[in-house]
């Protein structure tokens, strides 16, 4: 670093390379865990801000504490890490008149913010845009934001994107096979932390092995970069344009449950739902927890339903509601102060009732919804491993028991069942479902 010069160095390889010189209206990098797409991404969008002055960049994600955890980490860690020590860029809170935002010294601002609430972020206009796992988003989200690029400071208005590829009728890609957006393919060799002189290191060889484990569908995109439907789809009604919902003020008025699906290699599943006047049943908080005893699960618990001083935050579960291993279940009520009932363990028509409430009702909406953002924290093993860590990333890869290829071979039609792995936001959600859709089936607890 030289006096009034700050230095830094940052190479890009292959689609990271070439996206620094797309110009298109809409540019999407696609493809697996861990290709460097968001770095590349909001590289391009600092380098845009340091290099002309009073350009307007947005960063946004469905959610403002998705966008918060991940792509706002990276940008402050790595990305802008420098700039910011140096005072060159200033993180600002936001306030009642404007947006959250980084601002630069030289006049340009990279606004930050989630489309879950857009009313001060949509007010504007930028020069460029980058959403975070663009998947995420609704084509009117995406449609909303290319009308706010004509701030006009550079020679061009671009909406860049990253995301892992989902299935392949997703809008997004649909909108690229017809050629309103420019697709970049990404690539692990393109991350050259993982990928150096024509060989992986022992970072990449570490990283590539946990994506090689998966399985299905997850490993298809996640691994290889395929935009891939999970085949036999337990849960086909699914639309996360449909099923997740913006958190909101639950009315006290509202009946808490609680599932719980225990765990400990894998993870335990503790999930809040709230059900409406109309019998609908929202799940509002989730704890996914892999390594942990249930003891102090229960605590975790405790802190969401009282406060410091032990009171009640809201009202009281009707049921805490158990997968059927004793000794758990002792244990949790001992530590909880609450009693627990045994969940209808049916896996056949549990799955039929959580499909029924899935679909659309008379009036046009579902009897099932999911709070975006529902995770009190993320699993960081379980993340590192590429494995779910929540209910909702469990949904697309729950599939039926296809058998082993022997039995294929065989023409032996396999068990009517799921594939058990992966489940355990799927058990708890059945269990919910079924004690409110098929009750009245004698649970008995031996003691």
């Amino acid at each position: 670093m030289t006096s009034g010069t700050l230095v830094r160095t940052y190479e890009p390889h292959g689609s990271a390379l070439e996206v620094f010189g797309r110009r298109e209206p809409e540019v999407l990098m696609s493809g697996p865990a861990g290709t460097g797409k968001s770095r590349a991404c909001l590289e391009k969008i600092h380098a845009m801000c340091l290099k002309t002055p009073g350009v307007r960049a947005l960063a946004v994600r469905k959610t403002g504490k998705s966008l918060a955890a991940t792509g706002l980490v990276t940008f402050r860690e790595h990305v802008a890490e420098a700039s910011i020590k140096a005072g060159h860029v200033k993180w600002f809170g936001g306030s009642q008149q404007e947006p959250a935002a980084y601002r630069y010294a030289n006049g340009s601002t990279m606004v930050v913010g989630g489309m879950d609430d857009p009313t001060k972020i949509m007010s504007a206009e930028y020069d460029v845009a980058y959403a975070q796992e663009a998947t995420e988003l609704t084509l009117n989200d995406w449609e909303s934001i290319t009308t706010r690029l004509r701030n006009g400071r550079i020679s061009f208005q671009q909406l860049l994107g990253d995301c892992n590829p989902s299935h392949p009728s997703h809008w997004l890609k649909q909108r690229c096979d017809r050629g309103q957006t420019v697709m970049l393919h990404c690539h692990h060799e393109d991350n050259p932390t993982l990928w150096q002189g024509g060989v992986w290191t022992p970072r990449g060889v570490a990283y590539i092995s946990k994506l090689d484990a998966l399985t299905g569908a997850r490993k298809e995109r996640l691994r290889y970069g395929r935009w891939v439907a999970a085949e036999g789809l337990v849960y086909e009604a699914w639309d996360p344009a449909v099923h997740l919902v913006a958190p909101f003020d639950v009315p006290d008025s509202w009946t808490l449950w609680i599932t719980v699906d225990f765990g400990y290699t894998n993870p335990t599943v503790i999930q809040f739902w709230r059900q409406d006047g109309d019998g609908r049943l929202f799940l509002t908080k989730e704890i996914y927890r892999a390594q942990t005893l249930v003891e102090d699960h229960a605590r975790a618990v405790l802190a969401i339903l009282k406060d410091d001083k032990g009171r009640w935050r809201g009202p009281r579960p009707r049921a805490v509601i158990c997968d059927h291993d004793a000794e758990d279940r002792a244990t949790l009520e001992r530590h909880l102060g609450l009693s627990t009932v045994a969940a209808h363990k049916g896996v056949s028509d549990g799955i039929q009732a959580v499909q029924s409430r899935l679909k659309a009702a008379g009036d046009g909406r579902p009897r099932l919804f999911l709070f975006r953002d529902a995770l009190v924290s993320r699993d960081p093993e379980l993340d590192a491993a590429k494995r779910p860590c929540s209910t909702e990333e469990e949904v697309t890869g729950y599939v039926w028991d296809r058998g082993s290829e022997a039995q294929r071979a065989a023409d032996k039609p396999p068990k009517e069942a799921p594939v058990k792995t992966n489940d355990h936001g799927m058990d708890a959600m059945r269990y919910m479902v079924a004690e409110v859709d098929l009750g009245g089936r004698p649970r008995i607890r031996w003691m």
